[in-house]
């Protein structure tokens, strides 16, 4: 069966952003719903979840790339590949935030596109007097000058993680009742000691 109108049945999401923002957190507390405080260096991981709605199959695909800048072509190419995505920067590191500008740019000029499905992630919002980047200028920036969507999180704290799956999945058109509170989530991360075991051996999840 396929999805009704635009819907997508197959969907990559890709997280972007200067090293240490969090990138690797908010996906890990998506998907397990545990936060490690230590960086853990990313080159680039990908994550796959299968859903069924109304019969039909949904792949879900979340791209975890390199905050180095030494793999242009590299991310170029998981650019060209996704359809939707979070630009991560940590609001106690202001050039982290510069990052996401440029980011951007490089969005606009390989999707040839003036409005991409973008969604900016201001993380670390537990940082308190630490802050370097007010929510309000990051707001104006990106909802008013670039027609984006704009999410501060913590994934320290569990805050707001799901909301930005939910603007991504509502910006690559996946289907709405595919909204992460309403499903178990799967995780795709290696083993590790005190991680819950896996859902089952199909990797998927059924969402009335």
């Amino acid at each position: 069966m396929s999805l009704v109108g635009k819907e997508k049945s197959h969907v990559r999401l890709v997280f972007l952003g200067a090293a240490g923002v969090g990138k690797t957190a908010l996906i890990r507390r998506f998907l397990l719903d545990t936060f490690e405080p230590k960086h853990r260096r990313t080159v680039e991981e990908l994550h796959s979840k299968e859903y069924e709605v109304s019969g039909a199959t949904v792949t879900l695909e979340i791209l975890d790339t390199s905050g180095s800048y030494s793999f242009p072509a590299m991310r170029k190419l998981s650019i060209q590949n996704s359809d939707a995505f979070a630009l991560v920067y940590a609001v106690d590191d202001a050039e982290s935030f510069e990052s996401v500008k440029s980011l951007r740019e490089e969005i606009l000029e390989v999707k040839e596109d003036k409005f991409p499905p973008i969604v900016v992630v201001g993380n670390k919002a537990e940082s308190g007097s630490e802050r370097q980047v007010p929510a309000e200028d990051a707001l104006s920036l990106v909802e008013l000058d670039w027609n984006s969507r704009f999410v501060e999180t913590s994934a320290k704290d569990n805050e707001n993680v799901l909301e930005v799956f939910r603007e991504l999945l509502q910006q690559a058109r996946l289907p709405g009742r595919l909204g992460p509170a309403l499903c178990r989530r799967r995780e795709t991360f290696p083993s590790e000691h005190g991680l819950r075991p896996p859902m089952n051996k199909t990797n998927s999840c059924s969402v009335c």
